[in-house]
């Protein structure tokens, strides 16, 4: 009965999966939709109450483009993605192979696709909803974390402002691109993931360097990026954690990005 129990739930969540990832290509416009709404107001708040008023064009530009950028970054990688890989593509495998671990038989793109473990599906789905939802949450600890500077705030605001708004544009252009890459089956998914996690890590590490050098910058306002700064550190390194064996060692990512199968 237990064994009857845990099949039928494995067949369950698989279903659940396959439901989830079925439409989210079709679903991708009025995602990014929703975003532009959501994103856009809380934008425009935060521009018509910054933490210190604009004075002149220059001043304005300081609060207005980083705000758009944000926005935007999402969008940039939907246009990157259509055009470096579009939907319904078969692309070549990379000629080096970097992932050694396991002993496999390689497939021909016939093959691979009539494999029953072929597609982003099952545990894969997790991974696909996990860098989804990452945008919405770095965006609202960003909105709710730093506040909105102008060309007037004072350079330590500034600095502070502008380097956690760059690391918010690039990691979310960089976590969209790797959404698409492996939702459209890209076989370069699983090294742009590990990229993505380098440039994440590497940032938060940069980003406190920068920041602790500012001019003047008060004690208690280093205390409260801190917090920020270690937060999306810990989630890096969880999903590197959690995530990097899967991507070795599974049998669908082998199958679905690589082409091989368990030998």
């Amino acid at each position: 009965m237990t064994s009857a129990a845990i099949r039928a739930m494995q067949k369950r969540l698989f279903r659940q999966s396959v439901r989830f990832v079925a439409p989210l290509e079709g679903h991708v416009r009025g995602l990014l939709l929703g975003w532009t709404v959501v994103v856009a107001l809380i934008c425009l708040a935060r521009m018509m109450f910054p933490a210190t008023p604009a004075y002149g064009l220059s001043s304005m530009l300081v609060l207005f483009v980083p705000h758009m950028l944000i926005l935007a970054s999402p969008f940039l990688a939907y246009w990157s993605a259509n055009t470096l890989f579009p939907r319904g593509t078969d692309f070549a495998q990379p000629e080096i192979r970097l992932a050694r671990v396991g002993r496999w038989c390689p497939l021909d793109a016939l093959a691979a696709r009539d494999h029953p473990a072929f597609g982003p599906v099952g545990v894969m789905a997790s991974l696909l909803l996990g860098m989804l939802l990452n945008l919405p949450v770095r965006t609202a600890e960003f909105m709710t974390g730093v506040p909105a500077m102008t060309g007037s705030s004072p350079m330590w605001g500034q600095m502070i402002y502008f380097a956690m708004a760059t690391d918010l544009i690039v990691m979310n252009f960089l976590y969209t691109l790797c959404f698409f890459m492996a939702l459209r089956r890209m076989p370069f998914f699983p090294r742009m993931l590990l990229l993505a996690w380098g440039v994440d890590v590497a940032s938060q590490t940069l980003i406190a360097r920068y920041v602790s050098g500012a001019p003047h910058l008060p004690a208690e306002v280093a205390a409260a990026i801190a917090p920020l700064l270690e937060s999306n550190l810990q989630k890096a390194f969880i999903s590197i954690i959690v995530w990097m064996p899967y991507l070795i060692l599974s049998e669908r990512v082998n199958v679905t990005y690589r082409w091989r199968q368990p030998a």
